[in-house]
């Protein structure tokens, strides 16, 4: 069973997919062991501790000198395997990542290599999508790299845009047709090759 820590900074829509799916029996291969969360007062928290899931807090405003490190801690006490970047507003060190390379999935709100990078993240994604007058966006699950939303694409969904979307509107179907639906498939299949390494 490969353990999982689901890294959140906000409200934890994507976490509570995550945790409908493992608890539909859709993430055989994983355990949701940890959420980890930069704000203390994100909600995800409290989903967190609804499900009965162990949480902590690591604030890179409270501890800028050893965020990563006390991160670190957090994940070697749980035995984490795995991360899941849901939300987490922190950009992670090069070093950070590539101590955990293949381990760490990103989603982000568009289809890579649209629409992406520094700088797009939340609303501001489903802004340009429009403003550029694209017909079809989605969400794209990767693999996190040193370069934000560089890392190997795990899968992909598409969402067309319709008449009248506002960024507002355009999210939320682009969380309930694509993020909320290829998060779990690919934490799965992460997993899954995760948990067949840790056998080998």
């Amino acid at each position: 069973m490969t353990k999982i820590a689901v890294f959140v900074s906000g409200g934890g829509t994507n976490l509570q997919a995550l945790i409908d799916a493992s608890e539909a029996g859709k993430i055989p291969h994983g355990e949701i062991a940890l959420v980890l969360s930069s704000s203390p007062t994100a909600y995800a928290l409290e989903r967190a501790r609804k499900h009965g899931i162990p949480s902590v807090v690591v604030s890179r405003k409270e501890h800028p000198e050893d965020f990563e490190a006390m991160i670190e801690s957090a994940l070697s006490e749980n035995g984490i395997d795995m991360i899941v970047l849901a939300g987490f507003m922190s950009i992670l060190s090069a070093e950070f990542t590539e101590k955990y390379e293949n381990r760490i999935i990103n989603v982000h709100p568009s289809l890579i290599p649209s629409f992406c990078g520094k700088g797009f993240y939340g609303l501001r994604v489903h802004e340009a999508a429009l403003e550029y007058g694209v017909k079809v966006t989605g969400a794209t699950v990767h693999f996190v790299n040193s370069i934000p939303d560089g890392g190997r694409i795990i899968l992909q969904r598409a969402v067309y845009i319709q008449e009248g979307d506002t960024p507002e509107v355009l999210q939320r179907r682009v969380m309930e047709e694509a993020e909320w639906k290829i998060l779990p498939e690919a934490c799965e299949k992460v997993a899954f090759e995760l948990s067949q390494h840790k056998e080998a």
